[in-house]
């Protein structure tokens, strides 16, 4: 399953084993946060100020 923007964190964390790490690399520590469980990755991208693209892409390797 391909993770895009529209996916919730939630999701692309079953997805993605490696997505905690992933995300904790680009400066998204707040994984457990009640909200993130919600959030797609494009809010969350844009809330952090990260390059979605750049994030899509480690997150489908």
């Amino acid at each position: 399953m391909k993770i895009t923007k529209d996916t919730l964190i939630s999701e692309t964390l079953k997805i993605n084993p490696k997505a905690a790490e992933i995300l904790m690399g680009f400066g998204m520590s707040c994984l457990g946060c009640p909200s993130s469980q919600m959030e797609t990755l494009e809010q969350a991208a844009e809330v952090h100020g990260l390059d979605l693209n750049e994030l899509l892409e480690a997150l489908n390797k």
